[in-house]
């Protein structure tokens, strides 16, 4: 296995389709680069990816790894971005116990940089989605380096998908949900800390019992709330908003972009405007219907989003759970889980 230098491109994208809903707010965006993290790896299936901007300003990103999903032998790679090369990927966690003689399958690594610049590595561990816990480990240097693994206490689970951010006050506010064993019911919470990430407070998103919604990612608006927007099983991202800092959310209801019931993630620009990853069809009988088309979305209030870029296009395949950052450069950094078998890598820069 070795390291791979991906495709670097400066192109201007002529956005095909996508052009006559374009307004003159629309950024123009190019593709800086664009390609797998990864070619060969020692795991054949891979999920759930993750990005940061480390202090040094490099780029991090995590998934998980192994056999299939939910084998317990399923583990924490990442990656480190230097120029355009990714770094071969290297475990940094797994659900092994007891000297070895018991291991459990880990989840949806979530990656994040608090105020301190410590890089925290949130992951879940355990058989399945409705029995696991929440794991943290740290790192001091720039990913190079993880400490031990630690337990979140009971009740936390940390980010569940996508990243937390943080407020001016330093309270951080954490995306999370639940799934019931029998899958019956999918709620979503928001987890508040106030010192950096290490101990937190549950606050519900309400949701009727008849509407499932996990996987939250969250935006600032321009006058300060916050709005987390929702995986759901209704054909349509579901929308919640805080207008106190993330203590209390109003009850989620359907929004205006389409959702399979598949994973999302959105940022909050500099400028202030918003981008987000998301599938743009309906859930059909398998759960991996519709997710074979991937787009980015652009708005200026949250609420009302124009496509700009057709990530994935095809009549069959599987390009899901996205993950985007905008760096301090200005830089917007996208991977996505390409076929369940590499994570693919897109760097954008808005103008």
């Amino acid at each position: 296995m070795h390291s791979e230098k991906i495709k670097v491109q400066v192109v201007v994208l002529i956005l095909g389709v996508f052009t006559a809903c374009q307004t003159s707010e629309t950024p123009k965006l190019s593709i800086v680069q664009e390609g797998f993290i990864y070619e060969e790896a020692p795991f054949p299936q891979c999920h759930a990816s993750t990005l940061v901007e480390a202090q040094d300003g490099s780029i991090i990103a995590a998934w998980f790894g192994g056999e299939y999903e939910r084998h317990p032998e399923v583990s924490i790679y990442q990656s480190k971005l230097t120029d355009t090369v990714w770094s071969t990927p290297q475990k940094i966690a797994d659900g092994k116990v007891e000297n070895d003689t018991l291991s459990y399958p880990t989840w949806n690594p979530v990656l994040f940089k608090n105020a301190e610049n410590t890089l925290m590595l949130y992951y879940k561990e355990g058989p399945s989605p409705s029995s696991w816990w929440g794991k943290l480990k740290t790192s001091e240097d720039n990913g190079a380096s993880w400490s031990a693994s630690e337990q979140l206490p009971d009740g936390i689970l940390g980010p569940i998908k996508n990243k937390p951010i943080q407020l001016a006050n330093g309270s951080i506010v954490s995306p999370s949900s639940v799934e019931s064993e029998d899958g019956a019911v999918w709620k979503s919470h928001i987890e508040l800390s106030s010192d950096n990430g290490y101990t937190w407070e549950r606050v519900a998103i309400p949701s009727v019992d008849t509407v499932k919604v996990i996987q939250p990612t969250l935006i600032q608006l321009q006058n300060g709330n916050l709005k987390a927007l929702l995986r759901s099983d209704q054909n349509y991202i579901l929308e919640s908003e805080s207008s106190d800092q993330g203590k209390t959310w109003s009850e989620a209801t359907k929004g205006t972009m389409l959702n399979p019931n598949s994973g999302i993630d959105a940022v909050t620009l500099k400028s202030g405007n918003f981008l987000l990853v998301y599938n743009p069809t309906e859930a059909g009988a398998d759960w991996s219907d519709g997710r074979n088309k991937l787009n980015l979305a652009y708005s200026t209030d949250g609420s009302h989003w124009e496509d700009v870029l057709q990530l994935e296009n095809e009549a069959e395949g599987e390009f899901s759970y996205p993950a985007i950052i905008q760096d301090s450069e200005g830089l917007v950094h996208i991977t996505y889980t390409h076929n369940r078998s590499k994570i693919k890598y897109l760097q954008l820069k808005l103008e």
